[in-house]
């Protein structure tokens, strides 16, 4: 494992071939940089080889983290996301990848309309249909997006999947796939594309690359980036 700085650029070189793959332009496809667990050094690293945009799953860790940083950088939610913890959420995080559920999109809509701020955030589908992951069913993935259009100031802008864990990439293709073709049709139906580029949130550490293939905008990135968790902060 190399340093953060020698990991970043070759996931950007990773990222960079695989869009041309798919025939995309790598600008399309954005590094999230996935903290959970790192020390703040760690996350410097990587701010200073340009890194800017980072997922947290947890909102203590994430609040701590943000409190210490500072301003500039661009905060994603990317754990599940209790309801009675969307005030704080609104308040910390530049986007939410994982709203599922209308009782969340409310809290989050409460707290930002009196913030007078604006979010952009993604519907987290469980394409793989597991009973330990959150997310809604594919099938009702556009009763949801047509629901957050009551939220003037949630700007929903794409879907997120975890897929299940595989031991090769390429068994996450249909997955991947299938999020993709659920975009193109919400976009169709005019439930997606009103903010912007739909996007795609998709891909980890171990399968990134297929996912940009079959059109991720947004990877998630931590163990290729920052090597293995040992332990909470």
């Amino acid at each position: 494992m190399g340093t953060v700085a020698e990991n970043i650029e070759s996931i950007r070189r990773r990222i960079r071939a695989a869009a041309e793959r798919g025939g995309r332009d790598p600008e399309a496809v954005r590094l999230v940089a996935v903290s959970k667990y790192q020390p703040l050094e760690a996350i410097r690293e990587a701010m200073a080889s340009g890194q800017v945009v980072f997922g947290e799953n947890y909102l203590q860790e994430a609040e701590a983290k943000i409190a210490a940083l500072g301003p500039g950088l661009v905060w994603h939610c990317i754990g599940h996301l209790q309801s009675n913890k969307a005030r704080t959420a609104a308040e910390i995080f530049d986007c939410v990848e994982t709203i599922d559920r209308l009782k969340l999109a409310k809290a989050l809509e409460s707290r930002l309309a009196e913030l007078g701020k604006s979010m952009p955030v993604l519907v987290q589908v469980n394409v793989g249909g597991e009973a330990q992951k959150a997310g809604v069913a594919p099938e009702e993935a556009g009763r949801l997006c047509r629901d957050l259009q009551q939220f003037p100031h949630l700007l929903l802008q794409g879907l997120m999947t975890m897929p299940p864990f595989v031991q090769e990439p390429e068994e996450n293709r249909g997955c991947f796939r299938q999020l993709r073709l659920l975009g193109e049709a919400l976009a169709a139906q005019g439930l997606l594309g009103q903010h912007g580029p739909v996007q795609l949130s998709m891909g980890m550490s171990g399968d990134f690359e297929v996912a940009i293939e079959e059109g991720a905008t947004l990877v998630r990135v931590g163990t290729a980036l920052f090597g293995e968790r040992e332990q909470a902060v």
